[in-house]
C-alpha cells in the first residue's frame, strides 16, 4: 500500500456522517481519503438551522425516526448518543443552547461544528479530496477501484455517505442508490420530507386566501404522525414546523388534520363563551385565541358569525368541529427543492446494523442519509449522521 492513491478507507462524501466516519477510521489508524464533488466540507452543516446548527436533541428516541424497518437504527443511536456528541463539543471549546423541544444549537454556530469535525479528522491524518467526482466504481479480490475526475483510486472499504437529494441547489444527488444498485442491493426510492406543501389555485384563492405570512400554534396529524408545534400559511400552501413534521407521514391524496386550539376542548370553550358572552360575536371571540386574519377568514368562509348567544347546540358543534379537526388536503409539496431531507434509501435490510457494512459486499458501508432512516425536524437528521458515521468509522 505504498501507492499514494491507495488507501485504506475510501468515503464519498465529505458531510456530517463523512467527516465523522473519517475522523473514527483515521484515530485507529487506517489511511483515510474523503472525496467529495463539493468546493467545500460539510454544505448542508453550514447551511443548518439558518447557519445556527441545530447539531443534535436532548430527546432522541428510535420512535423519532421513519423507517421501513424501524429497529435498524436502534443499535447505532444507542451506542453513539446526543451527549457522546456534547462531549466532543465540550473538548473543542464549543457551548450551545437549548431551544424547543429538546433542540440544541451551538453557540458558535454552523462554521464551528464543521471545524471541529475537520480537525478531528486532521489531527487523525485524513486526506481530503474536493472538486472530485468519480465516474464508475469497480470491485474484484476485495478491492474497490474508483475512476474519478482526477485519476484512479484503489480502497479496501469503501463508505458512501453521499446522503440524499434534498436540497439540489446544495449539489445533492441520488447517487448513494445508483452505488447501492451497482451491487445489487435493494433500495427504497428517495421522497421529500420535512417539507412544505402546497395546494391548488381554488384553495388559494379561496379557504387560504390573505393568510401568507400568518402563523400560529396548531396540533396537526396524519396517519401515525402527530405534532404540536407552529402552522405558517405561505403564498402556495402551508408549512412551518408542524407541517413540515407532518409532512414526512403524509400521502399524495390525502388529507392532514389541523387541530386549531390544540389541549382545548372546542366546544365546551365555545358553550362556556355562550353563556358568559352570549353578545360576542363568533369572528371577536377567535381572534382572541388565533391570528385576526385567521379568525375573520374562517368566519367568511367555514362559519357564519353571529352573537354566540344565537347560536344552537348544534351549530355550535359545527363550528367546533372543523377548530378541533380541520380537514385539508394538499395538493403536493415543494418538493426536493426545499425538502430538508429525504424519506427512503438503501433499504436497511441490505446492511449491519451495528457497522452499515453491506451484507452482500464485504467491505462496502453507507451511512447517514444514504440509508433508509429519516428522522424528525429539530437535530434528529444530524444524531443518525453523527452515529452512523460513528459505528461505519469503528469497523472500516
Amino acid at each position: 500500500m505504498q501507492n499514494q492513491d491507495t488507501y485504506d478507507v475510501v468515503i464519498l462524501g465529505a458531510g456530517a456522517a463523512g467527516l465523522m466516519c473519517a475522523a473514527e477510521a483515521g484515530k485507529r489508524g487506517r489511511r483515510v481519503l474523503l472525496l467529495d464533488k463539493a468546493d467545500k466540507i460539510g454544505k448542508k452543516i453550514l447551511i443548518s438551522g439558518g447557519g445556527r446548527c441545530n447539531f443534535t436533541n436532548l430527546h432522541v428516541t428510535p420512535a423519532a425516526y421513519l423507517s421501513q424497518n424501524p429497529h435498524f437504527c436502534k443499535s447505532a443511536l444507542a451506542r453513539y448518543t446526543p451527549q457522546d456528541f456534547l462531549d466532543l463539543m465540550r473538548k473543542h471549546g464549543l457551548s450551545w443552547h437549548e431551544k424547543t423541544l429538546g433542540q440544541l444549537f451551538c453557540d458558535q454556530k454552523a462554521p464551528a461544528i464543521v471545524e471541529m469535525l475537520w480537525t478531528e479528522c486532521r489531527e487523525a491524518d485524513v486526506q481530503l479530496r474536493l472538486n472530485t467526482d468519480f465516474d464508475t466504481i469497480s470491485h474484484e479480490e476485495g478491492q474497490f477501484t474508483l475512476q474519478t475526475s482526477q485519476g484512479k483510486i484503489q480502497t479496501q472499504a469503501l463508505v458512501i455517505a453521499t446522503g440524499g437529494p434534498s436540497i439540489p441547489r446544495m449539489g445533492a444527488s441520488d447517487v448513494g442508490l445508483r452505488v447501492a444498485k451497482q451491487f445489487g442491493l435493494k433500495n427504497i426510492p428517495f421522497s421529500p420530507a420535512l417539507v412544505p406543501f402546497t395546494f391548488d389555485q381554488p384553495q388559494l384563492e379561496g379557504l387560504l386566501a390573505g393568510l401568507a405570512g400568518v402563523s400560529t400554534p396548531i396540533g396537526v396529524s396524519c396517519g401515525e404522525g402527530y405534532f404540536r408545534e407552529n402552522m405558517l400559511f405561505t403564498h402556495r400552501g402551508l408549512s412551518g414546523p408542524a407541517m413540515l413534521q407532518i409532512s414526512s407521514y403524509w400521502q399524495q391524496g390525502k388529507a392532514v388534520q389541523i387541530d386549531l386550539l390544540p389541549g382545548q376542548d372546542a366546544l365546551s370553550w365555545l358553550q362556556a363563551l355562550q353563556k358568559q358572552r352570549p353578545k360576542a360575536e363568533l369572528k371577536t371571540v377567535l381572534a382572541e385565541v388565533l391570528p385576526n386574519r385567521l379568525a375573520q377568514r374562517l368566519c367568511e368562509t367555514l362559519f357564519p358569525n353571529r352573537p354566540l348567544g344565537q347560536y344552537g347546540e348544534k351549530l355550535l358543534q359545527s363550528i367546533a368541529e372543523p377548530l378541533q379537526a380541520w380537514e385539508l388536503t394538499p395538493a403536493g409539496t415543494e418538493g426536493m427543492r426545499t425538502a430538508e431531507v429525504s424519506l427512503g434509501g438503501v433499504d436497511t435490510r441490505e446492511l449491519s446494523s451495528k457497522t452499515m457494512e453491506a451484507r452482500k459486499v464485504p467491505g462496502l458501508y453507507f451511512i447517514g442519509e444514504t440509508v433508509d432512516v429519516t428522522g424528525w425536524l429539530g437535530g434528529y437528521n444530524f444524531q443518525w449522521a453523527w452515529a452512523s458515521g460513528w459505528c461505519a468509522g469503528q469497523v472500516v
